[in-house]
């Protein structure tokens, strides 16, 4: 590969990896300091945590349909146009978010106690996901600038609010969950309004960026045309689709492995945040090619647009491989920063070596799936996402976890499975090259 290519590649996704990690960095600080509260603290916090992924799904699928249209603009040269996309983004994020949000937080204690049986685990993630759902429309809003920042090669911006983002939730964590410098000690509580609290903050502080940044793209002045809106919601909403089914497919994935046990719940939720520290890089490499393969489209060079895929893919899966080395080698020693029960940091060792052996190969999934959605192939990519979840890999561990009982290690190597399938099947798709003649407003 030659060397400028590789120092596209870097300069673009290194900057969306940084704020990628961060978010694992929070993720995991997170669960650090909720699971000193015990196993039913960190079970509720990671099943609300998930349900909140899974209500705000439909509208996270707005960063595909954003930065797919503003990278194709990009590649035009349309450059004063750029951020009509966004501003459509951005009202439909609102519209949606507000009446879900608080139809949601009414309900609450009414849906939670579907995903378990557990009281305790109720009593803690009812009021975190409550919480969390106040900001629903931030949340929204801050992936629609996320799309935009990446499409028009601003990544260092996304990176920069989403690290100013975590250090503040980091800080209201410590000062909410255990009540310092005066303020109530709201435990698993208090983690969700620390969330909810920084989601908002970014949310303004994109805002004084686009501000400055995409005023001579239109930000704010003008809304997209009817073509313009409805290519938007025809991208975003296989996306959002996708999403949405994906975080209920690992909501009920969480129901399946609670009917094993709380322990069992307790060390899925860490092995998930773990992996996620992994795996995000390649999902960042992955939003670098939909920007790279996007704009070669808009310049009219398909060829290039498929090889900016493979270049990109070749270094996440260096780069996966690498961050998931110790989970592979020094197991215990991870684990035991966040499972302070001796049978659950049991439970959790074995899965959490066999999925970061293989998670290179899921590097390989999360680039090609994100290039495809930023060429505008949106509607094969749920389809191929949601039918192997749903019609694979849930089946099977409903029969190898509460029917037959074969243990944590068994589920996760169905996961190992199905998600090792879903990425060659992307990496098909991609090589046949289907996707060239997409076009777009």
């Amino acid at each position: 590969m030659p060397a400028a290519r590789r120092r596209r590649i870097f300069g673009l996704a290194l900057p969306i990896i940084g704020g990628m990690l961060s978010q694992n960095v929070l993720n995991l600080v997170d669960t650090g300091m909720v699971g000193t509260l015990g196993d039913a603290a960190l079970a509720g916090v990671g099943l609300g945590g998930f349900a909140n992924f899974l209500f705000s799904a439909l509208i996270l699928g707005l960063s595909a349909g954003v930065q797919a249209m503003a990278a194709r603009r990009v590649g035009e040269g349309r450059l004063s146009e750029t951020a009509i996309p966004l501003n459509g983004g951005l009202l439909v994020a609102l519209v949606i978010a507000v009446p879900l949000s608080a139809l949601l937080i009414t309900f609450a204690p009414e849906y939670f106690p579907i995903l378990t049986s557990d009281a305790a685990v109720v009593e803690q993630g009812v009021p975190y996901l409550r919480a969390r759902l106040f900001a629903m429309f931030g949340m929204g809003m801050n992936f629609a600038f996320r799309g935009y920042w990446n499409a028009v090669d601003k990544s260092m911006l996304y990176m920069r609010t989403l690290i100013s983002m975590h250090v503040l939730n980091i800080f209201l964590n410590w000062v909410l969950i255990f009540g310092n410098l005066g303020a109530p000690e709201l435990g698993a509580a208090g983690a969700g309004v620390a969330s909810a609290i920084a989601t908002v903050f970014g949310t303004a502080s994109y805002f004084i960026l686009g501000r400055s940044y995409a005023r001579d793209a239109g930000f704010l002045h003008g809304l997209p045309d009817r073509p313009t809106m409805a290519t938007i919601l025809r991208l975003a909403a296989p996306a959002g689709l996708q999403q949405f089914f994906f975080a209920a497919g690992m909501t009920v994935f969480l129901m399946f492995v609670a009917r094993m046990g709380t322990p069992e719940l307790a060390a899925t939720k860490v092995i998930i945040d773990l992996m996620l520290v992994a795996i995000l890089p390649g999902i960042g490499f992955g939003l670098a090619a939909a920007s790279l393969a996007g704009q070669a489209l808009g310049r009219g060079d398909p060829s290039d647009a498929q090889q900016w895929g493979w270049d990109v893919t070749r270094m996440a899966v260096l780069v996966v491989a690498a961050l998931s080395l110790p989970a592979v080698l020094v197991p215990e020693a991870i684990l035991g920063v966040f499972i302070h029960e001796p049978a659950t940091l049991a439970l959790a060792k074995g899965p959490l070596r066999m999925v970061a052996a293989f998670l290179f190969l899921d590097a390989v999934g999360m680039v090609l799936m994100n290039a495809l959605l930023g060429v505008g192939d949106a509607k094969r990519v749920m389809f191929i996402g949601t039918g192997f979840q749903w019609l694979i890999f849930l089946p099977a561990v409903y029969v190898i976890g509460p029917v037959m009982g074969l243990g944590l290690l068994a589920v996760f190597a169905a996961q190992v499975l199905y998600r090792g399938l879903q990425s060659i099947t992307f990496a098909l798709m991609w090589n046949r090259g289907t996707w060239h003649s997409i076009t777009l407003q």
